[in-house]
C-alpha cells in the first residue's frame, strides 16, 4: 500500500489493513453511513486500524470536520457485516463505508456537530459524483441490516444531507391517531406494507404476517425516514411516508 493517495482530497489518510478485493467485479454502487459507537473518535480511529478487530470503513469522520482515509474506495473495506440490500447480501463489495464519530446510543448519543455534518456531506457529494451513487443508494447502516444495527441513529440530521443535495428522503407525513398495522397482524394489508418495504430495498419476507422481523424493519425505516417516533409500528404516517419515497423514486 505504499504511494497510497487519497480519494478524497481533504483527507488524511491512515491506512487500515482490513479490506481485501471486491468480490465478483462489483463496484461501489451504495454510501453506508455508521456511527463509531465508541467513546472517542481516536478510540475509534484506532480500532478501525488495529488487525485484531478485523472491521474498517473507507473513511471515518471527527466531530471537528476532519477526515480520514483508511481503505481506498477500490477495494473493499470491512465495515457492514451481515447485511443486504435489495437481495444483495455482499454490501462490502459495492459500498463505501463511512464511519462518523460518534459514541451511539449506549454512551448518551448526543447530535452531531455541524462541522462533521458538513465534512460528511462534501465527502458523500464526492463519493457520489466519482462513482454516479444514486440518492437513494445513500443509506444507514440500519438500513442494510435492520435489528442488528441501529446506527447512525433516530437524531442523525438526513435533512440536511438531503437539502445539501445528499441521499433520498421526502417530508415525514404528521403522526396522528388512527388505525395501525402491529406486530401479530395479519392479511393483504400486512402483505402490502411487505411489498413496499422490499421494493424500497429492505430485507423482508413478504409473508402478509407482521413478524418481529417486519416490525424490526419498519423501525428501522422509521428510524431514517420517520424518525419523530420510532416504534416498528406502521401507522399512517409511517405508510404515507412510504408511499411518498416509493412515488419520489419512480417520478
Amino acid at each position: 500500500m505504499s504511494g497510497f493517495l487519497p480519494d478524497e482530497p481533504s483527507a488524511e489518510v491512515r491506512v487500515s489493513p482490513n479490506f481485501g478485493p471486491r468480490r465478483d467485479t462489483l463496484r461501489p454502487d451504495m454510501i453506508v453511513l455508521h456511527y463509531t459507537g465508541m467513546s472517542t473518535g481516536a478510540g475509534a480511529e484506532a480500532w478501525l486500524c488495529d488487525p485484531a478487530s478485523e472491521v474498517s470503513s473507507h473513511y471515518l469522520v471527527h466531530e471537528n470536520g476532519h477526515i480520514v482515509q483508511m481503505v481506498r474506495e477500490s477495494d473493499r473495506a470491512w465495515h457492514a457485516g451481515k447485511s443486504s440490500w435489495f437481495g444483495r447480501a455482499d454490501i462490502n463489495s459495492c459500498s463505501i463505508g463511512i464511519e462518523i464519530v460518534n459514541p451511539g446510543h449506549s454512551l448518551g448519543y448526543p447530535g452531531f456537530p455541524r462541522r462533521q455534518i458538513d465534512a460528511v456531506i462534501g465527502l458523500c457529494s464526492g463519493i457520489a459524483g466519482r462513482h454516479s451513487i444514486a440518492a437513494e443508494r445513500v443509506l444507514a447502516h440500519s438500513d442494510v441490516a435492520p435489528g442488528r444495527k441501529i446506527d447512525p441513529g433516530e437524531k442523525f440530521p438526513w435533512r440536511t444531507l438531503f437539502a445539501a443535495g445528499v441521499g433520498h428522503l421526502v417530508a415525514a407525513a404528521p403522526v396522528r391517531r388512527g388505525a395501525a398495522l402491529k406486530a401479530g397482524d395479519t392479511g393483504a394489508d400486512v402483505e402490502a406494507l411487505q411489498s413496499m418495504l422490499a421494493l424500497y430495498g429492505y430485507g423482508v419476507e413478504i409473508s402478509g404476517i407482521f413478524d418481529r422481523q417486519t416490525e424490526i424493519v419498519v423501525e428501522a425505516f422509521q428510524r431514517h425516514f420517520r424518525q419523530r417516533k420510532v416504534d416498528g409500528v406502521a401507522d399512517g404516517s409511517t405508510l404515507r411516508t412510504l408511499h411518498g419515497l416509493l412515488a419520489s423514486v419512480r417520478s
